[in-house]
């Protein structure tokens, strides 16, 4: 053990007598030289991140908690019915206008018809009613001429009971002295007895005849209350039942279901011979023609974010070769946890400081989607300059 520690002093002796001081200071020269350079590099360095963040970071925000969005139109029947024909599926692109699915429209169509034959019927009674308005006229000039026949019969029925009554009273007068017999003081008697009875009945005619009148008058009265002095076209009656009769027509073409915008066709869940419901869904058409972006941003990277500032963006689809261009519309009105199924409860004493994040909606370049489609829930990088 000694022999080798002799040894390694021997040699370490040997090395340091062989370093010169010329040598020595040159070794410290280049370790200065090689110091000073570290730090000017630091400083470079240093200097350089400086620049960038005034000139260029601080000048924009970006984050990579983005993703594609699209105002997507639910395909949802009106009218219910089974299912007929199914003409698109999954993946499919499609047009406005372009027929999805046609429902069996034989009910419909049966509906349609008894609501043209129900309007038919009240127009053919309304115009009866109104030709039966001049008739009522007509009976009421009848009915007042049978009530002024009726007065003349109770006055020539009354003329006949004074007569009969006077003839009475001579004959009673002249009974007594035996110049009129029993016979004709009974004829007279039974004369004005039946005179009397006249009267009874031309006072009930006349009765009937002003009731009658009255009733023709009642009759008139309801009849312009049904027809109300308006054309056949413009009747109530005439008008529900042609808006039955509309509505059968609509009816109708709901039977078939169009796509309401242009876009692909995605979570199709209707089959030929399903029985569908108003309201139920049956497919989506998702317009990737008109796809936004909704962006979510830190609380703290928003402070100069601005409505029409200018962002770049990526998609994890296509990669850094793809970029698109686009701008800021809006905020949205409240963070991800305010609007989450279960909100975050930070009244406890157990609380800790999550910094939130605000959906951001970037509106894209239409002409860039075309040549380069996205999808929605696709990731996207964005990059908002705030410069502007």
């Amino acid at each position: 053990m000694s022999k080798i520690t002799h040894i390694i002093e021997h040699d370490v002796h040997t090395v340091i007598e062989e370093d010169s001081p010329e040598e020595d200071n040159a070794r410290k020269g280049k370790r200065r030289r090689l110091f000073i350079g570290l730090a000017a590099s630091v400083a470079i360095a240093g200097g350089a991140y400086y620049a960038y963040d005034v000139l260029v970071a601080s000048r924009h925000v970006e984050t990579d908690n983005a993703y594609v969005g699209a105002n997507v139109a639910q395909v949802t029947p009106l009218v219910g019915g089974p299912i007929r024909d199914v003409l698109v599926d999954d993946t499919q692109n499609v047009k406005r206008g372009d027929i999805l699915v046609r429902l069996d429209d034989t009910d419909a169509k049966l509906t349609l018809a008894r609501a043209e034959a129900e309007l038919a019927l009240t127009v053919r009674r309304v115009r009866g009613l109104v030709a039966t308005d001049g008739g009522l006229d007509a009976q009421i000039a009848a009915r007042v001429a049978d009530q002024a026949s009726a007065e003349a019969q109770l006055a020539a029925s009354r003329g006949d009971l004074d007569k009969a009554r006077i003839d009475l009273q001579r004959r009673e007068a002249l009974a007594a002295s035996g110049s009129v017999s029993g016979d004709e003081l009974t004829v007279a008697r039974n004369a004005q007895h039946t005179a009397l009875a006249r009267v009874k009945a031309a006072e009930a005619a006349r009765a009937q005849a002003l009731a009658n009148r009255s009733a023709a008058i009642g009759s008139r009265d309801a009849n312009k209350a049904l027809i109300d002095n308006a054309p056949v076209d413009a009747n109530p009656e005439v008008l529900a039942a042609r808006a039955a009769r509309d509505q059968a027509k609509v009816d109708l073409d709901r039977m078939v279901l169009r796509a309401p915008i242009d876009g692909v066709i995605s979570r199709r869940q209707v089959q030929i011979g399903q029985r569908v419901q108003p309201g139920q869904a049956l497919m989506a058409v998702v317009p990737i023609q008109g796809a936004y972006v909704d962006a979510n941003f830190k609380e703290v990277q928003l402070a100069e974010v601005r409505p029409g500032q200018p962002v770049r963006l990526t998609s994890d689809l296509y990669g850094g070769k793809v970029e698109y261009h686009g701008r800021v519309v809006g905020f949205s009105g409240g963070t991800g946890a305010a609007f989450a199924v279960v909100p975050a409860q930070n009244a406890t004493g157990n609380w800790i400081k999550v910094v939130q994040r605000l959906p951001v909606r970037i509106a894209l370049d239409p002409g860039q989607l075309g040549a380069h489609p996205l999808r929605v829930g696709l990731s996207m990088t964005a990059d908002i300059d705030i410069s502007h």
